[in-house]
């Protein structure tokens, strides 16, 4: 309990809203982004870029999508893309999972280079969002290819 908690009663205390799905997706790709220890402007731009393009944000306000952002910088920051990505992948509904899982390989690909680091968060991801084996690996294939070249 926090000195806090009785004098402010603005709901802060109580903690920022929960992740749904704007904030999972965007949150595992940010993680694709950071899972290497930083974030490289090819993987910026390719996590913009796909976010820009997915109808799941389409609604939002320039202001909804940079608070949005903020939010999940601002987890990246305090427990690394370990933690976001506990808090994130669990709220991407069913139905983009493999859509989420394609997109952070190609984020993974953006740079041209693929760490120990990055091999690792690909094959941790595909367990949590709980994608077949031989659809995962037909996924990154084609991920390859759309980035070779």
């Amino acid at each position: 309990m926090s000195l806090f908690d009785d004098i402010l009663d603005d709901g802060i205390s109580s903690g920022p809203d929960p992740f749904g799905p704007h904030l999972g997706f965007a949150g595992v790709l940010l993680c694709a982004s950071a899972c290497d220890g930083h974030i490289g402007d090819e993987e910026a731009q390719s996590l913009n870029m796909i976010i820009g393009q997915k109808k799941l944000y389409e609604r939002l306000t320039s202001q909804q999508f940079s608070a949005m952002m903020d939010r999940l910088i601002g987890e990246l920051k305090r427990g690394g893309p370990e933690k976001l990505l506990d808090k994130a992948y669990p709220v991407v509904p069913p139905e983009l999972r493999e859509c989420v899982f394609a997109n952070a390989v190609d984020i993974v690909l953006a740079d041209g280079v693929v760490e120990d680091e990055e091999r690792t968060f690909i094959d941790e991801l595909q367990g949590k969002l709980e994608i077949e084996q031989k659809r995962a690996k037909a996924i990154v294939q084609v991920m390859v290819y759309k980035n070779h070249g």
